[in-house]
């Protein structure tokens, strides 16, 4: 799976869904993606929260990118602070945002593997992270090529994806490699949101600062389904 900047609750049902969570280093960074981005909540609407990132070549890797000079982490702290200082659970919450955002890192990737594995801990997920480049397989691989290759270096019988996989892995490619291929899909989760319409798809963020902390690890744990 890419790396992603403080994802919305369904990256995290795949973490909990699965034994071991393969996050993408050597993959290319993919622009207008949610690689260093992500959608929080600001005068009741979805506004855009970003990772700014250094001038590099379009066909860089994640792992080759790297945080801009002009990012200011507090700048971003009060944005986050702005939207969210009035919602019930900011207390409890905005220890862990800021931990995220002042790590000393200007590596892209390991700012973001850092952020997934701070949350993932937070939520209380035990699943093994691995990083893609250390397991030992052709990385010239692509697809689903790529993705049986490093199910099999691991020695996967299953493999979740998220539903936007459907298109791209077949069922049948999988099972002739011995594994069973799966997607996950999010259950419908609503909250109160300071009494506005509920904005969906927010960030991991915007779940946590609404919701207690066991309510959201249950979502994590279960509200899902696997097809």
């Amino acid at each position: 799976m890419q790396p992603y900047f403080f994802p919305y609750v369904g990256y995290f049902q795949l973490v909990a869904a699965v034994d071991v969570f393969v996050v993408y280093d050597n993959i290319q960074y993919t622009k207008q993606g949610w690689i260093n981005r992500n959608r929080i909540l600001r005068c009741g609407e979805a506004a855009m929260l970003s990772l700014p990132l250094k001038k590099a070549s379009d066909y860089a890797d994640v792992r080759e990118r790297e945080l801009a000079a002009s990012f200011r982490r507090d700048k971003m702290l009060n944005q986050i602070r702005g939207s969210y200082r009035h919602a019930p659970y900011f207390d409890a919450t905005f220890p862990l945002i800021e931990a995220v955002v002042r790590y000393d890192e200007n590596n892209l990737f390991r700012f973001l593997h850092h952020s997934i594995a701070r949350v993932c801990e937070y939520l209380g997920l035990t699943t093994v992270i691995r990083v893609s480049s250390e397991i030992a397989i052709d990385h010239g691989l692509r697809s689903q090529d790529k993705v049986i290759a490093l199910c099999r270096a691991l020695g996967a019988a299953m493999y979740v994806n998220t539903l936007g996989g459907m298109d791209l892995y077949s069922r049948e490619v999988f099972r002739a490699q011995g594994i069973h291929l799966k997607f996950i899909r999010t259950l419908p989760f609503e909250y109160p949101q300071f009494g506005g319409e509920f904005v969906p798809s927010l960030s991991i963020i915007d779940v946590l600062m609404f919701n207690p902390l066991a309510t959201v690890r249950a979502r994590v744990a279960s509200g899902y389904e696997l097809i």
